[in-house]
């Protein structure tokens, strides 16, 4: 093990799946979509969702903090809190000049942002909230977090389309390497189930149609998909060095042990059809860690149930993993695609997954098509014995991360 190893000793999950992570792993062993109908997408081409449960935001963070935060920086407090419980962590105590906070997000504050321009095409700027830009800044989830828990250290965003929570995981992973911070609370927050977001995504061709049957659409993989299925969430994961987090008999959940991120550099929107910066960061991520493929016990597909982006991600397996492919699941088909939140959620699921030493299954897939035949996992977890798994993230336009973890 390297002496800069870094350790997973906190999770806190918010999705569609519910607020704990038992929740979370138990829907996922189920393996059936959560989309239903979503009042506030009526009338489009897609009215249905993956919704995260209600919850009171004034009892959680008081009534003047959540009237000042949009549901994404709910979503990243919740998170964070349960990520530092479960670390054994105490934010009362700890040294705030070396904790920092790195959270992904993509389109942050869309719901915000369509209750604010309303009140501007209705003619009334008067009546536009002075909150509006605070809550719908990128950065908002992070500095909330900091500002909550007392994290003093470097607290910022990371952007990278589908890729921005994984992509904050590894930046995470950069600082405790580099000395800049000793805890980081890493990952992603999103709530992007607004009207412009559904409509965007459809005049795109990218979003499921299949409104007579929501719990059947997203379909990753399968040769009958049409398209994603919008979720929200969030999840924040507490990163250490390896060598302190033993020393204060830490809760090790897992080891971050090799990151990739590339970009494609081929198309503002679609994948390389030959999945050829998935391959790369597929590549990177392995050499990173001291892995070979043969070594890969599980892959957390990003399996968005879009026709381009699965068939580039099953030939970027192929490519790397041969005949010899590990069983591959895909929770999208379960809880929706979160985007920028989504590969931070996923990262987490990874982490369960070792811990559990099962695969869990994908949502409706029946029929694979192309040439590239995965060992899709579906009707119930399947147990794996495995030391190490991989969780990709592969976002518009090209913006590949993948994350290699281990077992303690």
């Amino acid at each position: 093990m390297r002496a800069d190893a870094i350790a997973v000793t906190g999770i806190g999950l918010v999705t569609p799946a519910g607020l704990t992570v038992q929740d979370n792993w138990s829907a996922l062993c189920q393996g059936r979509s959560l989309a239903t109908r979503d009042p506030r997408l009526s009338g489009l081409p897609s009215d249905f969702s993956c919704q995260v449960p209600a919850f009171d935001a004034a009892a959680l963070f008081g009534r003047s903090r959540a009237r000042r935060l949009d549901r994404f920086g709910h979503f990243a407090l919740i998170a964070a809190r349960a990520a530092v419980m479960d670390s054994q962590l105490d934010s009362r105590t700890w040294n705030g000049e070396r904790v920092g906070v790195v959270l992904g997000t993509a389109s942050n504050s869309m719901q915000n942002y369509n209750g604010e321009f309303s009140q501007l095409l209705d003619g009334h700027p008067s009546r536009v909230s002075p909150l509006a830009l605070p809550r719908s800044l990128p950065d908002t989830a992070s500095g909330e977090v900091a500002l909550d828990l007392g994290a003093k250290g470097p607290s910022f965003a990371t952007a990278a389309a589908c890729a921005s929570g994984a992509v904050a995981l590894s930046t995470a992973r950069d600082l405790l390497r580099a000395g800049a911070c000793d805890i980081v609370l890493a990952g992603g927050s999103e709530s992007p189930l607004a009207p412009m977001t559904v409509a965007c995504f459809a005049q795109m061709g990218a979003i499921s149609r299949r409104r007579d049957q929501p719990h059947q659409a997203c379909r990753p993989f399968d040769a009958d998909r049409d398209g994603l299925v919008l979720g929200e969430g969030a999840a924040v994961l507490v990163l250490e060095r390896h060598i302190t987090a033993k020393a204060r008999c830490a809760p090790i959940k897992a080891l971050l042990r090799g990151c990739g991120t590339t970009t494609d550099a081929h198309h503002p929107v679609a994948p390389h059809p030959t999945g050829d910066g998935a391959a790369r960061a597929l590549r990177i991520a392995l050499q990173d860690s001291g892995c070979s493929p043969r070594d890969i016990g599980h892959i957390n597909a990003h399996g968005t149930s879009t026709r381009h982006n699965d068939a580039a991600e099953a030939a970027a397996f192929t490519d790397i993993f041969g005949p010899h492919l590990p069983p591959v699941t895909a929770p999208k088909s379960i809880i929706g695609h979160a985007i920028g939140a989504a590969g931070a959620i996923e990262a987490a699921y990874t982490v369960l997954a070792l811990q559990h030493q099962q695969v869990p299954p994908t949502a409706n897939f029946e029929v694979q098509d192309g040439p590239h035949k995965l060992d899709i996992v579906t009707g119930t977890p399947r147990p794996v014995a495995m030391n190490t798994a991989i969780t990709c993230s592969f976002g518009f336009g090209g913006r590949n991360s993948v994350l290699l973890l281990t077992t303690p």
